[in-house]
């Protein structure tokens, strides 16, 4: 099996396993809305349900269900397709792409189970709170932030060239 599936495989197991444990166990020991204090004025375990997007968009919407479906059943069938047409070397880009693909699958889970997505991780500074996430988003922003490192990276070396 080549590597890019391999990396794919492993590291979309582990963060599916993790993601939706997580979830389970905050849905199973904390009352919505409940709160636990981790770290003083930043960080809560926060239990919280968002039925839209980043920040709550859309959550309002009567098509959001079918339309969150859709949007990550097609992520991550396009991120199948990029991962099968890259090269083995590329290997930021494939683990990059392993993030992505198993924070949008967890998300996708959570959207099928329950029509929206559970969140926990409260970050903030004294009053302003950063939104409610969890471990899918965190897979999917470390994600990102690798294919960003790797596309600077690719260009550095095609000016080299």
């Amino acid at each position: 099996m080549p590597f890019r599936f391999r990396i794919l495989s492993i590291v979309s197991v582990l963060v599916l396993i993790i993601d939706q444990a997580t979830k389970i166990y905050i849905d199973s020991r904390f009352a919505l809305y409940e709160s636990v204090r981790v770290i003083e004025n930043f960080f809560h375990i926060t239990y919280v349900r968002n039925k839209g997007a980043a920040f709550g968009i859309l959550a309002d919407s009567a098509f959001r269900v079918p339309f969150f479906i859709t949007v990550a059943v097609a992520a991550s069938l396009g991120i199948l397709w990029f991962v099968y047409r890259t090269s083995d070397d590329q290997r930021l880009l494939h683990l990059s792409l392993a993030l992505i693909f198993s924070g949008a699958v967890g998300n996708l889970i959570d959207r099928i189970r329950l029509g929206e997505v559970i969140d926990f991780l409260d970050v903030h500074w004294y009053r302003h709170h950063w939104p409610a996430f969890n471990v899918a988003d965190s897979a999917i922003c470390v994600g990102v932030g690798l294919m960003l490192i790797h596309t600077w990276q690719e260009e550095r070396k095609n000016k080299a060239r």
